[in-house]
């Protein structure tokens, strides 16, 4: 090798040797001035991803505000039936239908004839149940009659709350039975009961029996008429709150989790560069499908170790039907997240994920009919289906889980159609991106000088 040549790469080897000095690790400040590059671009990330932040609170955040502020926003429906036909039913009947009361209450009652119940007060009570209204006031058959003796003859084993019965169901939802709908219906009911009392009390002042009746039967004259409150279905499992509400955004966190270990397991794997576009897609698939399967297991057998009870509706099939219902939801917003992480990066799923999180959320604290018109898309998200199913399986109200599992199914649908249509945009891109890079032997092909080809011949 000549001296010239030797000269050459000493030289290069200083310059690489003061380059290696300037790039050592953990030497620099921030305030460097030869960091001003990475200052840049660190202050530029930083406060992009603030200002996106600042938009999410305003724009996704007013859905779950927005759904406590003036909620409720219309009443719920109630009805009114007079299995008395006397006295102590027109009295009522009239009073809870007025229009004093509609606007005061939370409640709209609406009078039902009495003939659409053969079965009387336990026909109505069934109604109920199968939620065609939120709740039912029975004036039973024989109220005023029984006042009137009681009048005559002063009983004292008189109960005026035999004449009225309030039927609902608080497993249905928790929050509108008691911040509507009981406190609602105790209200009026004590206001007309006591009106009631003041008008029959007018009444008797004249009478020859009123001494006798306040000796005997003083209740009689102070409370005519009155009420029982019967809770058809309650809400006696506080546990469940965890799979109906609370749990079920932890199930979508759990969903995310899934979403970013099968995208780390492929990245570690190089499979997005080196399978075929079919065999990424139905690695993806498989993934997903299998990861929520025994995910969901484990997440239904936490609620049955802390003793959920699942066989009030379905017997011991209950637990099955449960973990079905936790695979699909997870399926239903698991791969939605999947479809998307592909076009969004992990950079900027957490976005996606908080506004999923509260578009979800947002339709279960409240009955969705008084809520603002805007939240009607709740009827179709994963989350309000999940809590309507879980409450048919741990209390045994109306049946609807054919409905709530094809809406699942239907978003579960949906997002593995919009996953391979991403995963195709995406890996043409690649290919594209790709034929434009010259191949890598031909990249690192080392250049010949002139003087090495003299010294080579």
């Amino acid at each position: 090798m000549s001296a010239h040549s030797t000269e050459v790469e000493r030289s290069i080897s200083r310059r690489s040797g003061a380059s290696s000095q300037d790039e050592k690790p953990f030497s620099k400040s921030f305030f460097d001035k030869n960091n001003a590059v990475a200052r840049a671009i660190y202050i530029k990330v930083l406060f992009g991803g603030t200002f996106s932040t600042i938009l999410i609170i305003f724009a996704i955040f007013p859905f779950f505000w927005g759904a406590l502020w003036k909620t409720p926003v219309r009443n719920l429906n109630g009805w009114v039936v007079d299995f008395d036909g006397g006295l102590v039913g027109q009295t009522v009947a009239q009073a809870l239908t007025s229009q004093q009361v509609s606007l005061l209450g939370k409640v709209t009652w609406t009078a039902i004839p009495a003939s659409r119940f053969p079965g009387g007060a336990v026909e109505l009570a069934a109604e109920v149940q199968e939620e065609r209204t939120w709740a039912a006031i029975a004036i039973h058959s024989g109220s005023t009659t029984r006042l009137q003796a009681s009048y005559t003859n002063p009983n004292a084993s008189y109960d005026g709350s035999e004449a009225i019965t309030i039927y609902a169901v608080e497993a249905r939802s928790e929050n509108a039975y008691r911040s509507l709908i009981r406190p609602s219906a105790q209200a009026v009911l004590e206001k007309i009961s006591q009106t009631f009392a003041l008008q029959a009390m007018s009444q008797l002042a004249s009478s020859a029996n009123l001494t006798a009746l306040a000796l005997n039967s003083p209740q009689t004259v102070l409370t005519p008429i009155a009420y029982t409150f019967d809770n058809l279905i309650p809400f006696d499992q506080p546990v469940a709150t965890a799979v109906t509400f609370v749990g079920l955004i932890y199930q979508l966190i759990l969903s995310f989790f899934i979403v970013m270990i099968c995208s780390a397991a492929r990245d570690a794997a190089g499979f997005n560069r080196t399978l075929s576009l079919r065999s990424l897609i139905l690695t993806r698939y498989a993934s997903s499908f299998g990861a929520y399967f025994i995910v969901s297991l484990f997440n239904a057998l936490l609620s049955l170790a802390f003793q959920l009870d699942f066989t009030r509706k379905f017997g011991h099939g209950g637990f099955v039907v449960f973990w079905m219902l936790n695979w699909v939801g997870m399926l239903a917003v698991g791969l939605a997240l999947e479809s998307l992480l592909t076009l969004l990066t992990p950079q900027f799923m957490p976005f996606f994920m908080i506004m999923w999180i509260i578009i979800n959320v947002s339709v279960c604290i409240f009955p969705i009919e008084v809520m603002p018109v805007v939240f009607r898309y709740g009827y179709a998200v994963p989350f309000y289906n999940i809590s309507r199913a879980v409450r048919s399986i741990v209390y045994g109200t109306k049946n609807t889980i054919g409905e709530n599992f094809g809406i699942l199914i239907a978003w579960a649908a949906i997002s593995c159609i919009t996953l391979a249509l991403i995963q195709w945009f995406i890996r043409r891109r690649d290919v594209a991106n790709a034929d434009l890079v010259p191949p890598q032997s031909e990249k690192d092909e080392p250049e010949t000088t002139v003087g090495e080809e003299k010294q080579q011949a």
